[in-house]
């Protein structure tokens, strides 16, 4: 056993402990302002891939999966890789992944990514990254909390990503060794800044590439608690407008993986220092987790429309 391992089993046991003497949530998405609350404090450091806040973030979100009550697709939730900074030097990466699998056997597979790791501490500021991307981890989490409560059909892959910041690295590793055959995978359903909009306005990407996906997504719009636009996802505003290349769901579509990705526009806060768990509007971040679970239930339910590519 490492010494890295063994620090992150003491660390998970720890928020464990928490968790325990913590009072029940009833409902999905009930304790996902507490998970960008502690993910986003400045002893976590900024979540930066292969340092003492990341083990710390991986520690509470292993101690989250307990709770929730999910399991790992192989011997064990972690998957670790690694990868070369701009200055050659060598870090390792780690991935959570788990599965809630479904009533029907045999079938596709719906992926949830977020990436958890941020920009670390630099000159001396510690960026927390409460919207980017504590915000997309406690979504996650809801939506695994509501597929607890009532089982999915298809099996459902929570990947919560590691070093998405300058590079997608954590999704790259998933797509390169995905722990179930890549073909058997449906869709992507990525989070990322879910928390921060002072216009009610949460974006969902995907269905211009997608056509099939847009009836599924028009129609939780009608009834979502934010208000939900589609688009993002063509040149038709310039290229920079276009977030089909801007998180972990590119690294789905590279192998041909069909996509939708949830978030915000950008705000004063992003990439800023500033971007802490005191800047997040509560009410909006609520009802933005409260929709993303929707709709992550009504694509799973329509998943053979996904999978038609």
């Amino acid at each position: 056993m490492t010494c890295l391992y063994r620090r992150t089993l003491l660390l998970t046991a720890a928020f464990l402990s928490l968790a325990a003497a913590a009072p029940a949530f009833a409902d999905p998405g009930d304790k996902a302002l507490d998970d960008v609350r502690i993910l986003s404090a400045d002893d976590m450091q900024g979540r930066a891939p292969g340092t003492p806040g990341s083990e710390k973030a991986r520690a509470y979100i292993l101690s989250r999966f307990a709770q929730i009550g999910l399991s790992p697709v192989t011997d064990s939730f972690e998957q670790p890789f690694s990868f070369a900074k701009r200055d050659g030097t060598s870090v390792q990466g780690i991935n959570l992944i788990a599965r809630i699998k479904g009533t029907e056997t045999g079938g596709k597979a719906m992926v949830v990514s977020a990436h958890y790791d941020h920009l670390g501490v630099r000159d001396g500021q510690i960026y927390n990254g409460a919207d980017d991307n504590a915000s997309g981890v406690a979504g996650l989490l809801a939506v695994a909390e509501a597929f607890k409560a009532k089982a999915p059909k298809h099996d459902v892959i929570f990947a919560v990503v590691d070093a998405e910041e300058g590079g997608l690295r954590g999704a790259r590793a998933f797509v390169a060794a995905p722990p179930v055959p890549l073909e058997t995978i449906a869709l992507n359903v990525n989070f990322d800044m879910l928390s921060k909009n002072a216009k009610n306005e949460l974006y969902v990407a995907g269905t211009g590439p997608f056509p099939a996906l847009k009836p599924i997504l028009v129609k939780v719009a009608m009834t979502a608690p934010v208000s939900l636009k589609l688009g993002h996802d063509t040149d038709a505003d310039g290229k920079e407008n276009n977030w089909s290349n801007q998180s972990d769901h590119y690294a789905f579509g590279e192998k041909g993986v069909p996509w939708v990705y949830f978030g915000v526009e950008d705000h004063p806060e992003y990439h800023k220092p500033t971007d802490d768990f005191a800047t997040v509007p509560q009410d909006f971040f609520k009802r933005s987790v409260a929709t993303v679970v929707q709709a992550s239930i009504a694509l799973e339910r329509d998943l053979s429309t996904a999978a038609a590519r």
